[in-house]
């Protein structure tokens, strides 16, 4: 094509630099602006990238560049929906990260806003762009498992919380939860073929905190943007969702946790055979009788980068060539609901049930 994407980068904390990677392999995207609250931080991502046009006010970017053609949303999550918002009514194409928003009632004004704009909203669920997903997909779809019942999500971290805003409810929303066990849960949701949730039980706690007190932390420390020091967040989450086909998830998530060492696996059981994804991938099953262990010889080691390089190949695919979207606003909305209702549960020590 003669004219590339020009593509705005909302919030260039840490994450952004995971899609900014991306967006410069894929030959179609000209990366064309920068916007932060931060001006420092800004002016430090415009030098490294070579942008020359940096915002400190998204609504006064998205003005002043009536050619900008889509952004990456990266901020941190209480701004996710007011940015994206803005980004769509501005008529520009968006992709949020996740979580997509910090309520249901957020998730579905987003998506109100990009059916109104007529511009796709992609939600950055990138586990779902790994070979590891891929593989199993195969799997699943040559009826290796049979049917798929019960799943465990879990993404667990002894000492493990990020620092910064992850650790300020205002900011962040909520722990390890939002921010580790989306990814996992969506992965398995989406590896059951995109289920309906029916009903949570969850639990949360409040236990370990962020382990500032420990000699070799180094620099995990709470502290929101203010610089006030902040960690109401929970350090661990789990919980069970039940989904309108019978089958059930199980899910962790944790900050701290005395455990030996980190995890972050998902674990399938079906009729015919199972599987547990961590990080290699390992199928069991039956043969002439006897059970079989088998891991796969394909390698199945996850990569961020790969991930996010699919990730916004696929957005790229599907604003110039009509690709139909893998991560739509209502799987975001989905996710959001399951969520909400996690916390709603570990609050009132009661099930939930999901309309």
């Amino acid at each position: 094509m003669d004219q590339k994407l020009k593509i705005g980068i909302i919030g260039t904390g840490n994450i952004s630099e995971s899609h900014i990677s991306a967006y410069q392999k894929n030959p179609d995207v000209e990366l064309y602006a920068f916007c932060d609250i931060r001006e420092d931080r800004l002016q430090e991502m415009g030098e490294k990238y070579g942008i020359t046009r940096l915002y400190t006010d998204k609504d006064v970017m998205l003005r002043e560049l009536p050619e900008l053609d889509a952004v990456s949303v990266c901020t941190w999550n209480s701004q996710h929906a007011p940015c994206t918002i803005a980004a769509l009514k501005a008529g520009k194409h968006v992709l949020c990260e996740k979580p997509m928003a910090t309520s249901v009632e957020e998730a579905k004004a987003m998506k109100e806003a990009a059916e109104e704009s007529g511009k796709l909203l992609m939600i950055g669920f990138v586990r779902r762009y790994g070979n590891d997903c891929a593989i199993l997909q195969d799997l699943i779809g040559d009826d290796y498992f049979g049917e798929l019942y019960y799943a465990k999500a879990t993404y667990l971290r002894r000492n493990g919380s990020p620092g910064g805003w992850f650790g300020d409810k205002k900011m962040s929303a909520g722990g390890p939860l939002i921010d580790l066990g989306v990814h996992v849960i969506d992965l398995t949701r989406y590896l059951l073929g995109n289920p309906k949730p029916v009903s949570v039980y969850g639990a949360t706690f409040y236990k370990m905190g962020d382990r500032r007190e420990l000699k070799d932390k180094k620099g995990y420390v709470a502290s929101s943007a203010t610089g006030q020091e902040e960690f109401n967040v929970e350090d661990l989450a789990s919980a069970m969702i039940r989904f309108d086909n019978g089958a059930v998830v199980s899910v962790e998530a944790s900050y701290s946790l005395n455990i030996k060492e980190d995890e972050g696996k998902i674990e399938l059981f079906g009729t015919k055979a199972g599987a547990k994804l961590d990080p290699e991938l390992e199928l069991y099953s039956q043969q002439s009788g006897y059970m079989n262990n088998v891991t796969l010889c394909t390698p199945t080691a996850l990569s961020f980068d790969g991930l996010f390089e699919g990730e916004i190949n696929h957005y790229v695919d599907c604003l110039l060539r009509g690709v139909p979207c893998k991560a739509p606003a209502e799987d975001g909305i989905v996710l959001m609901k399951i969520l909400d209702a996690i916390y709603e549960s570990a609050q009132t020590g009661h099930e939930v049930v999901i309309g």
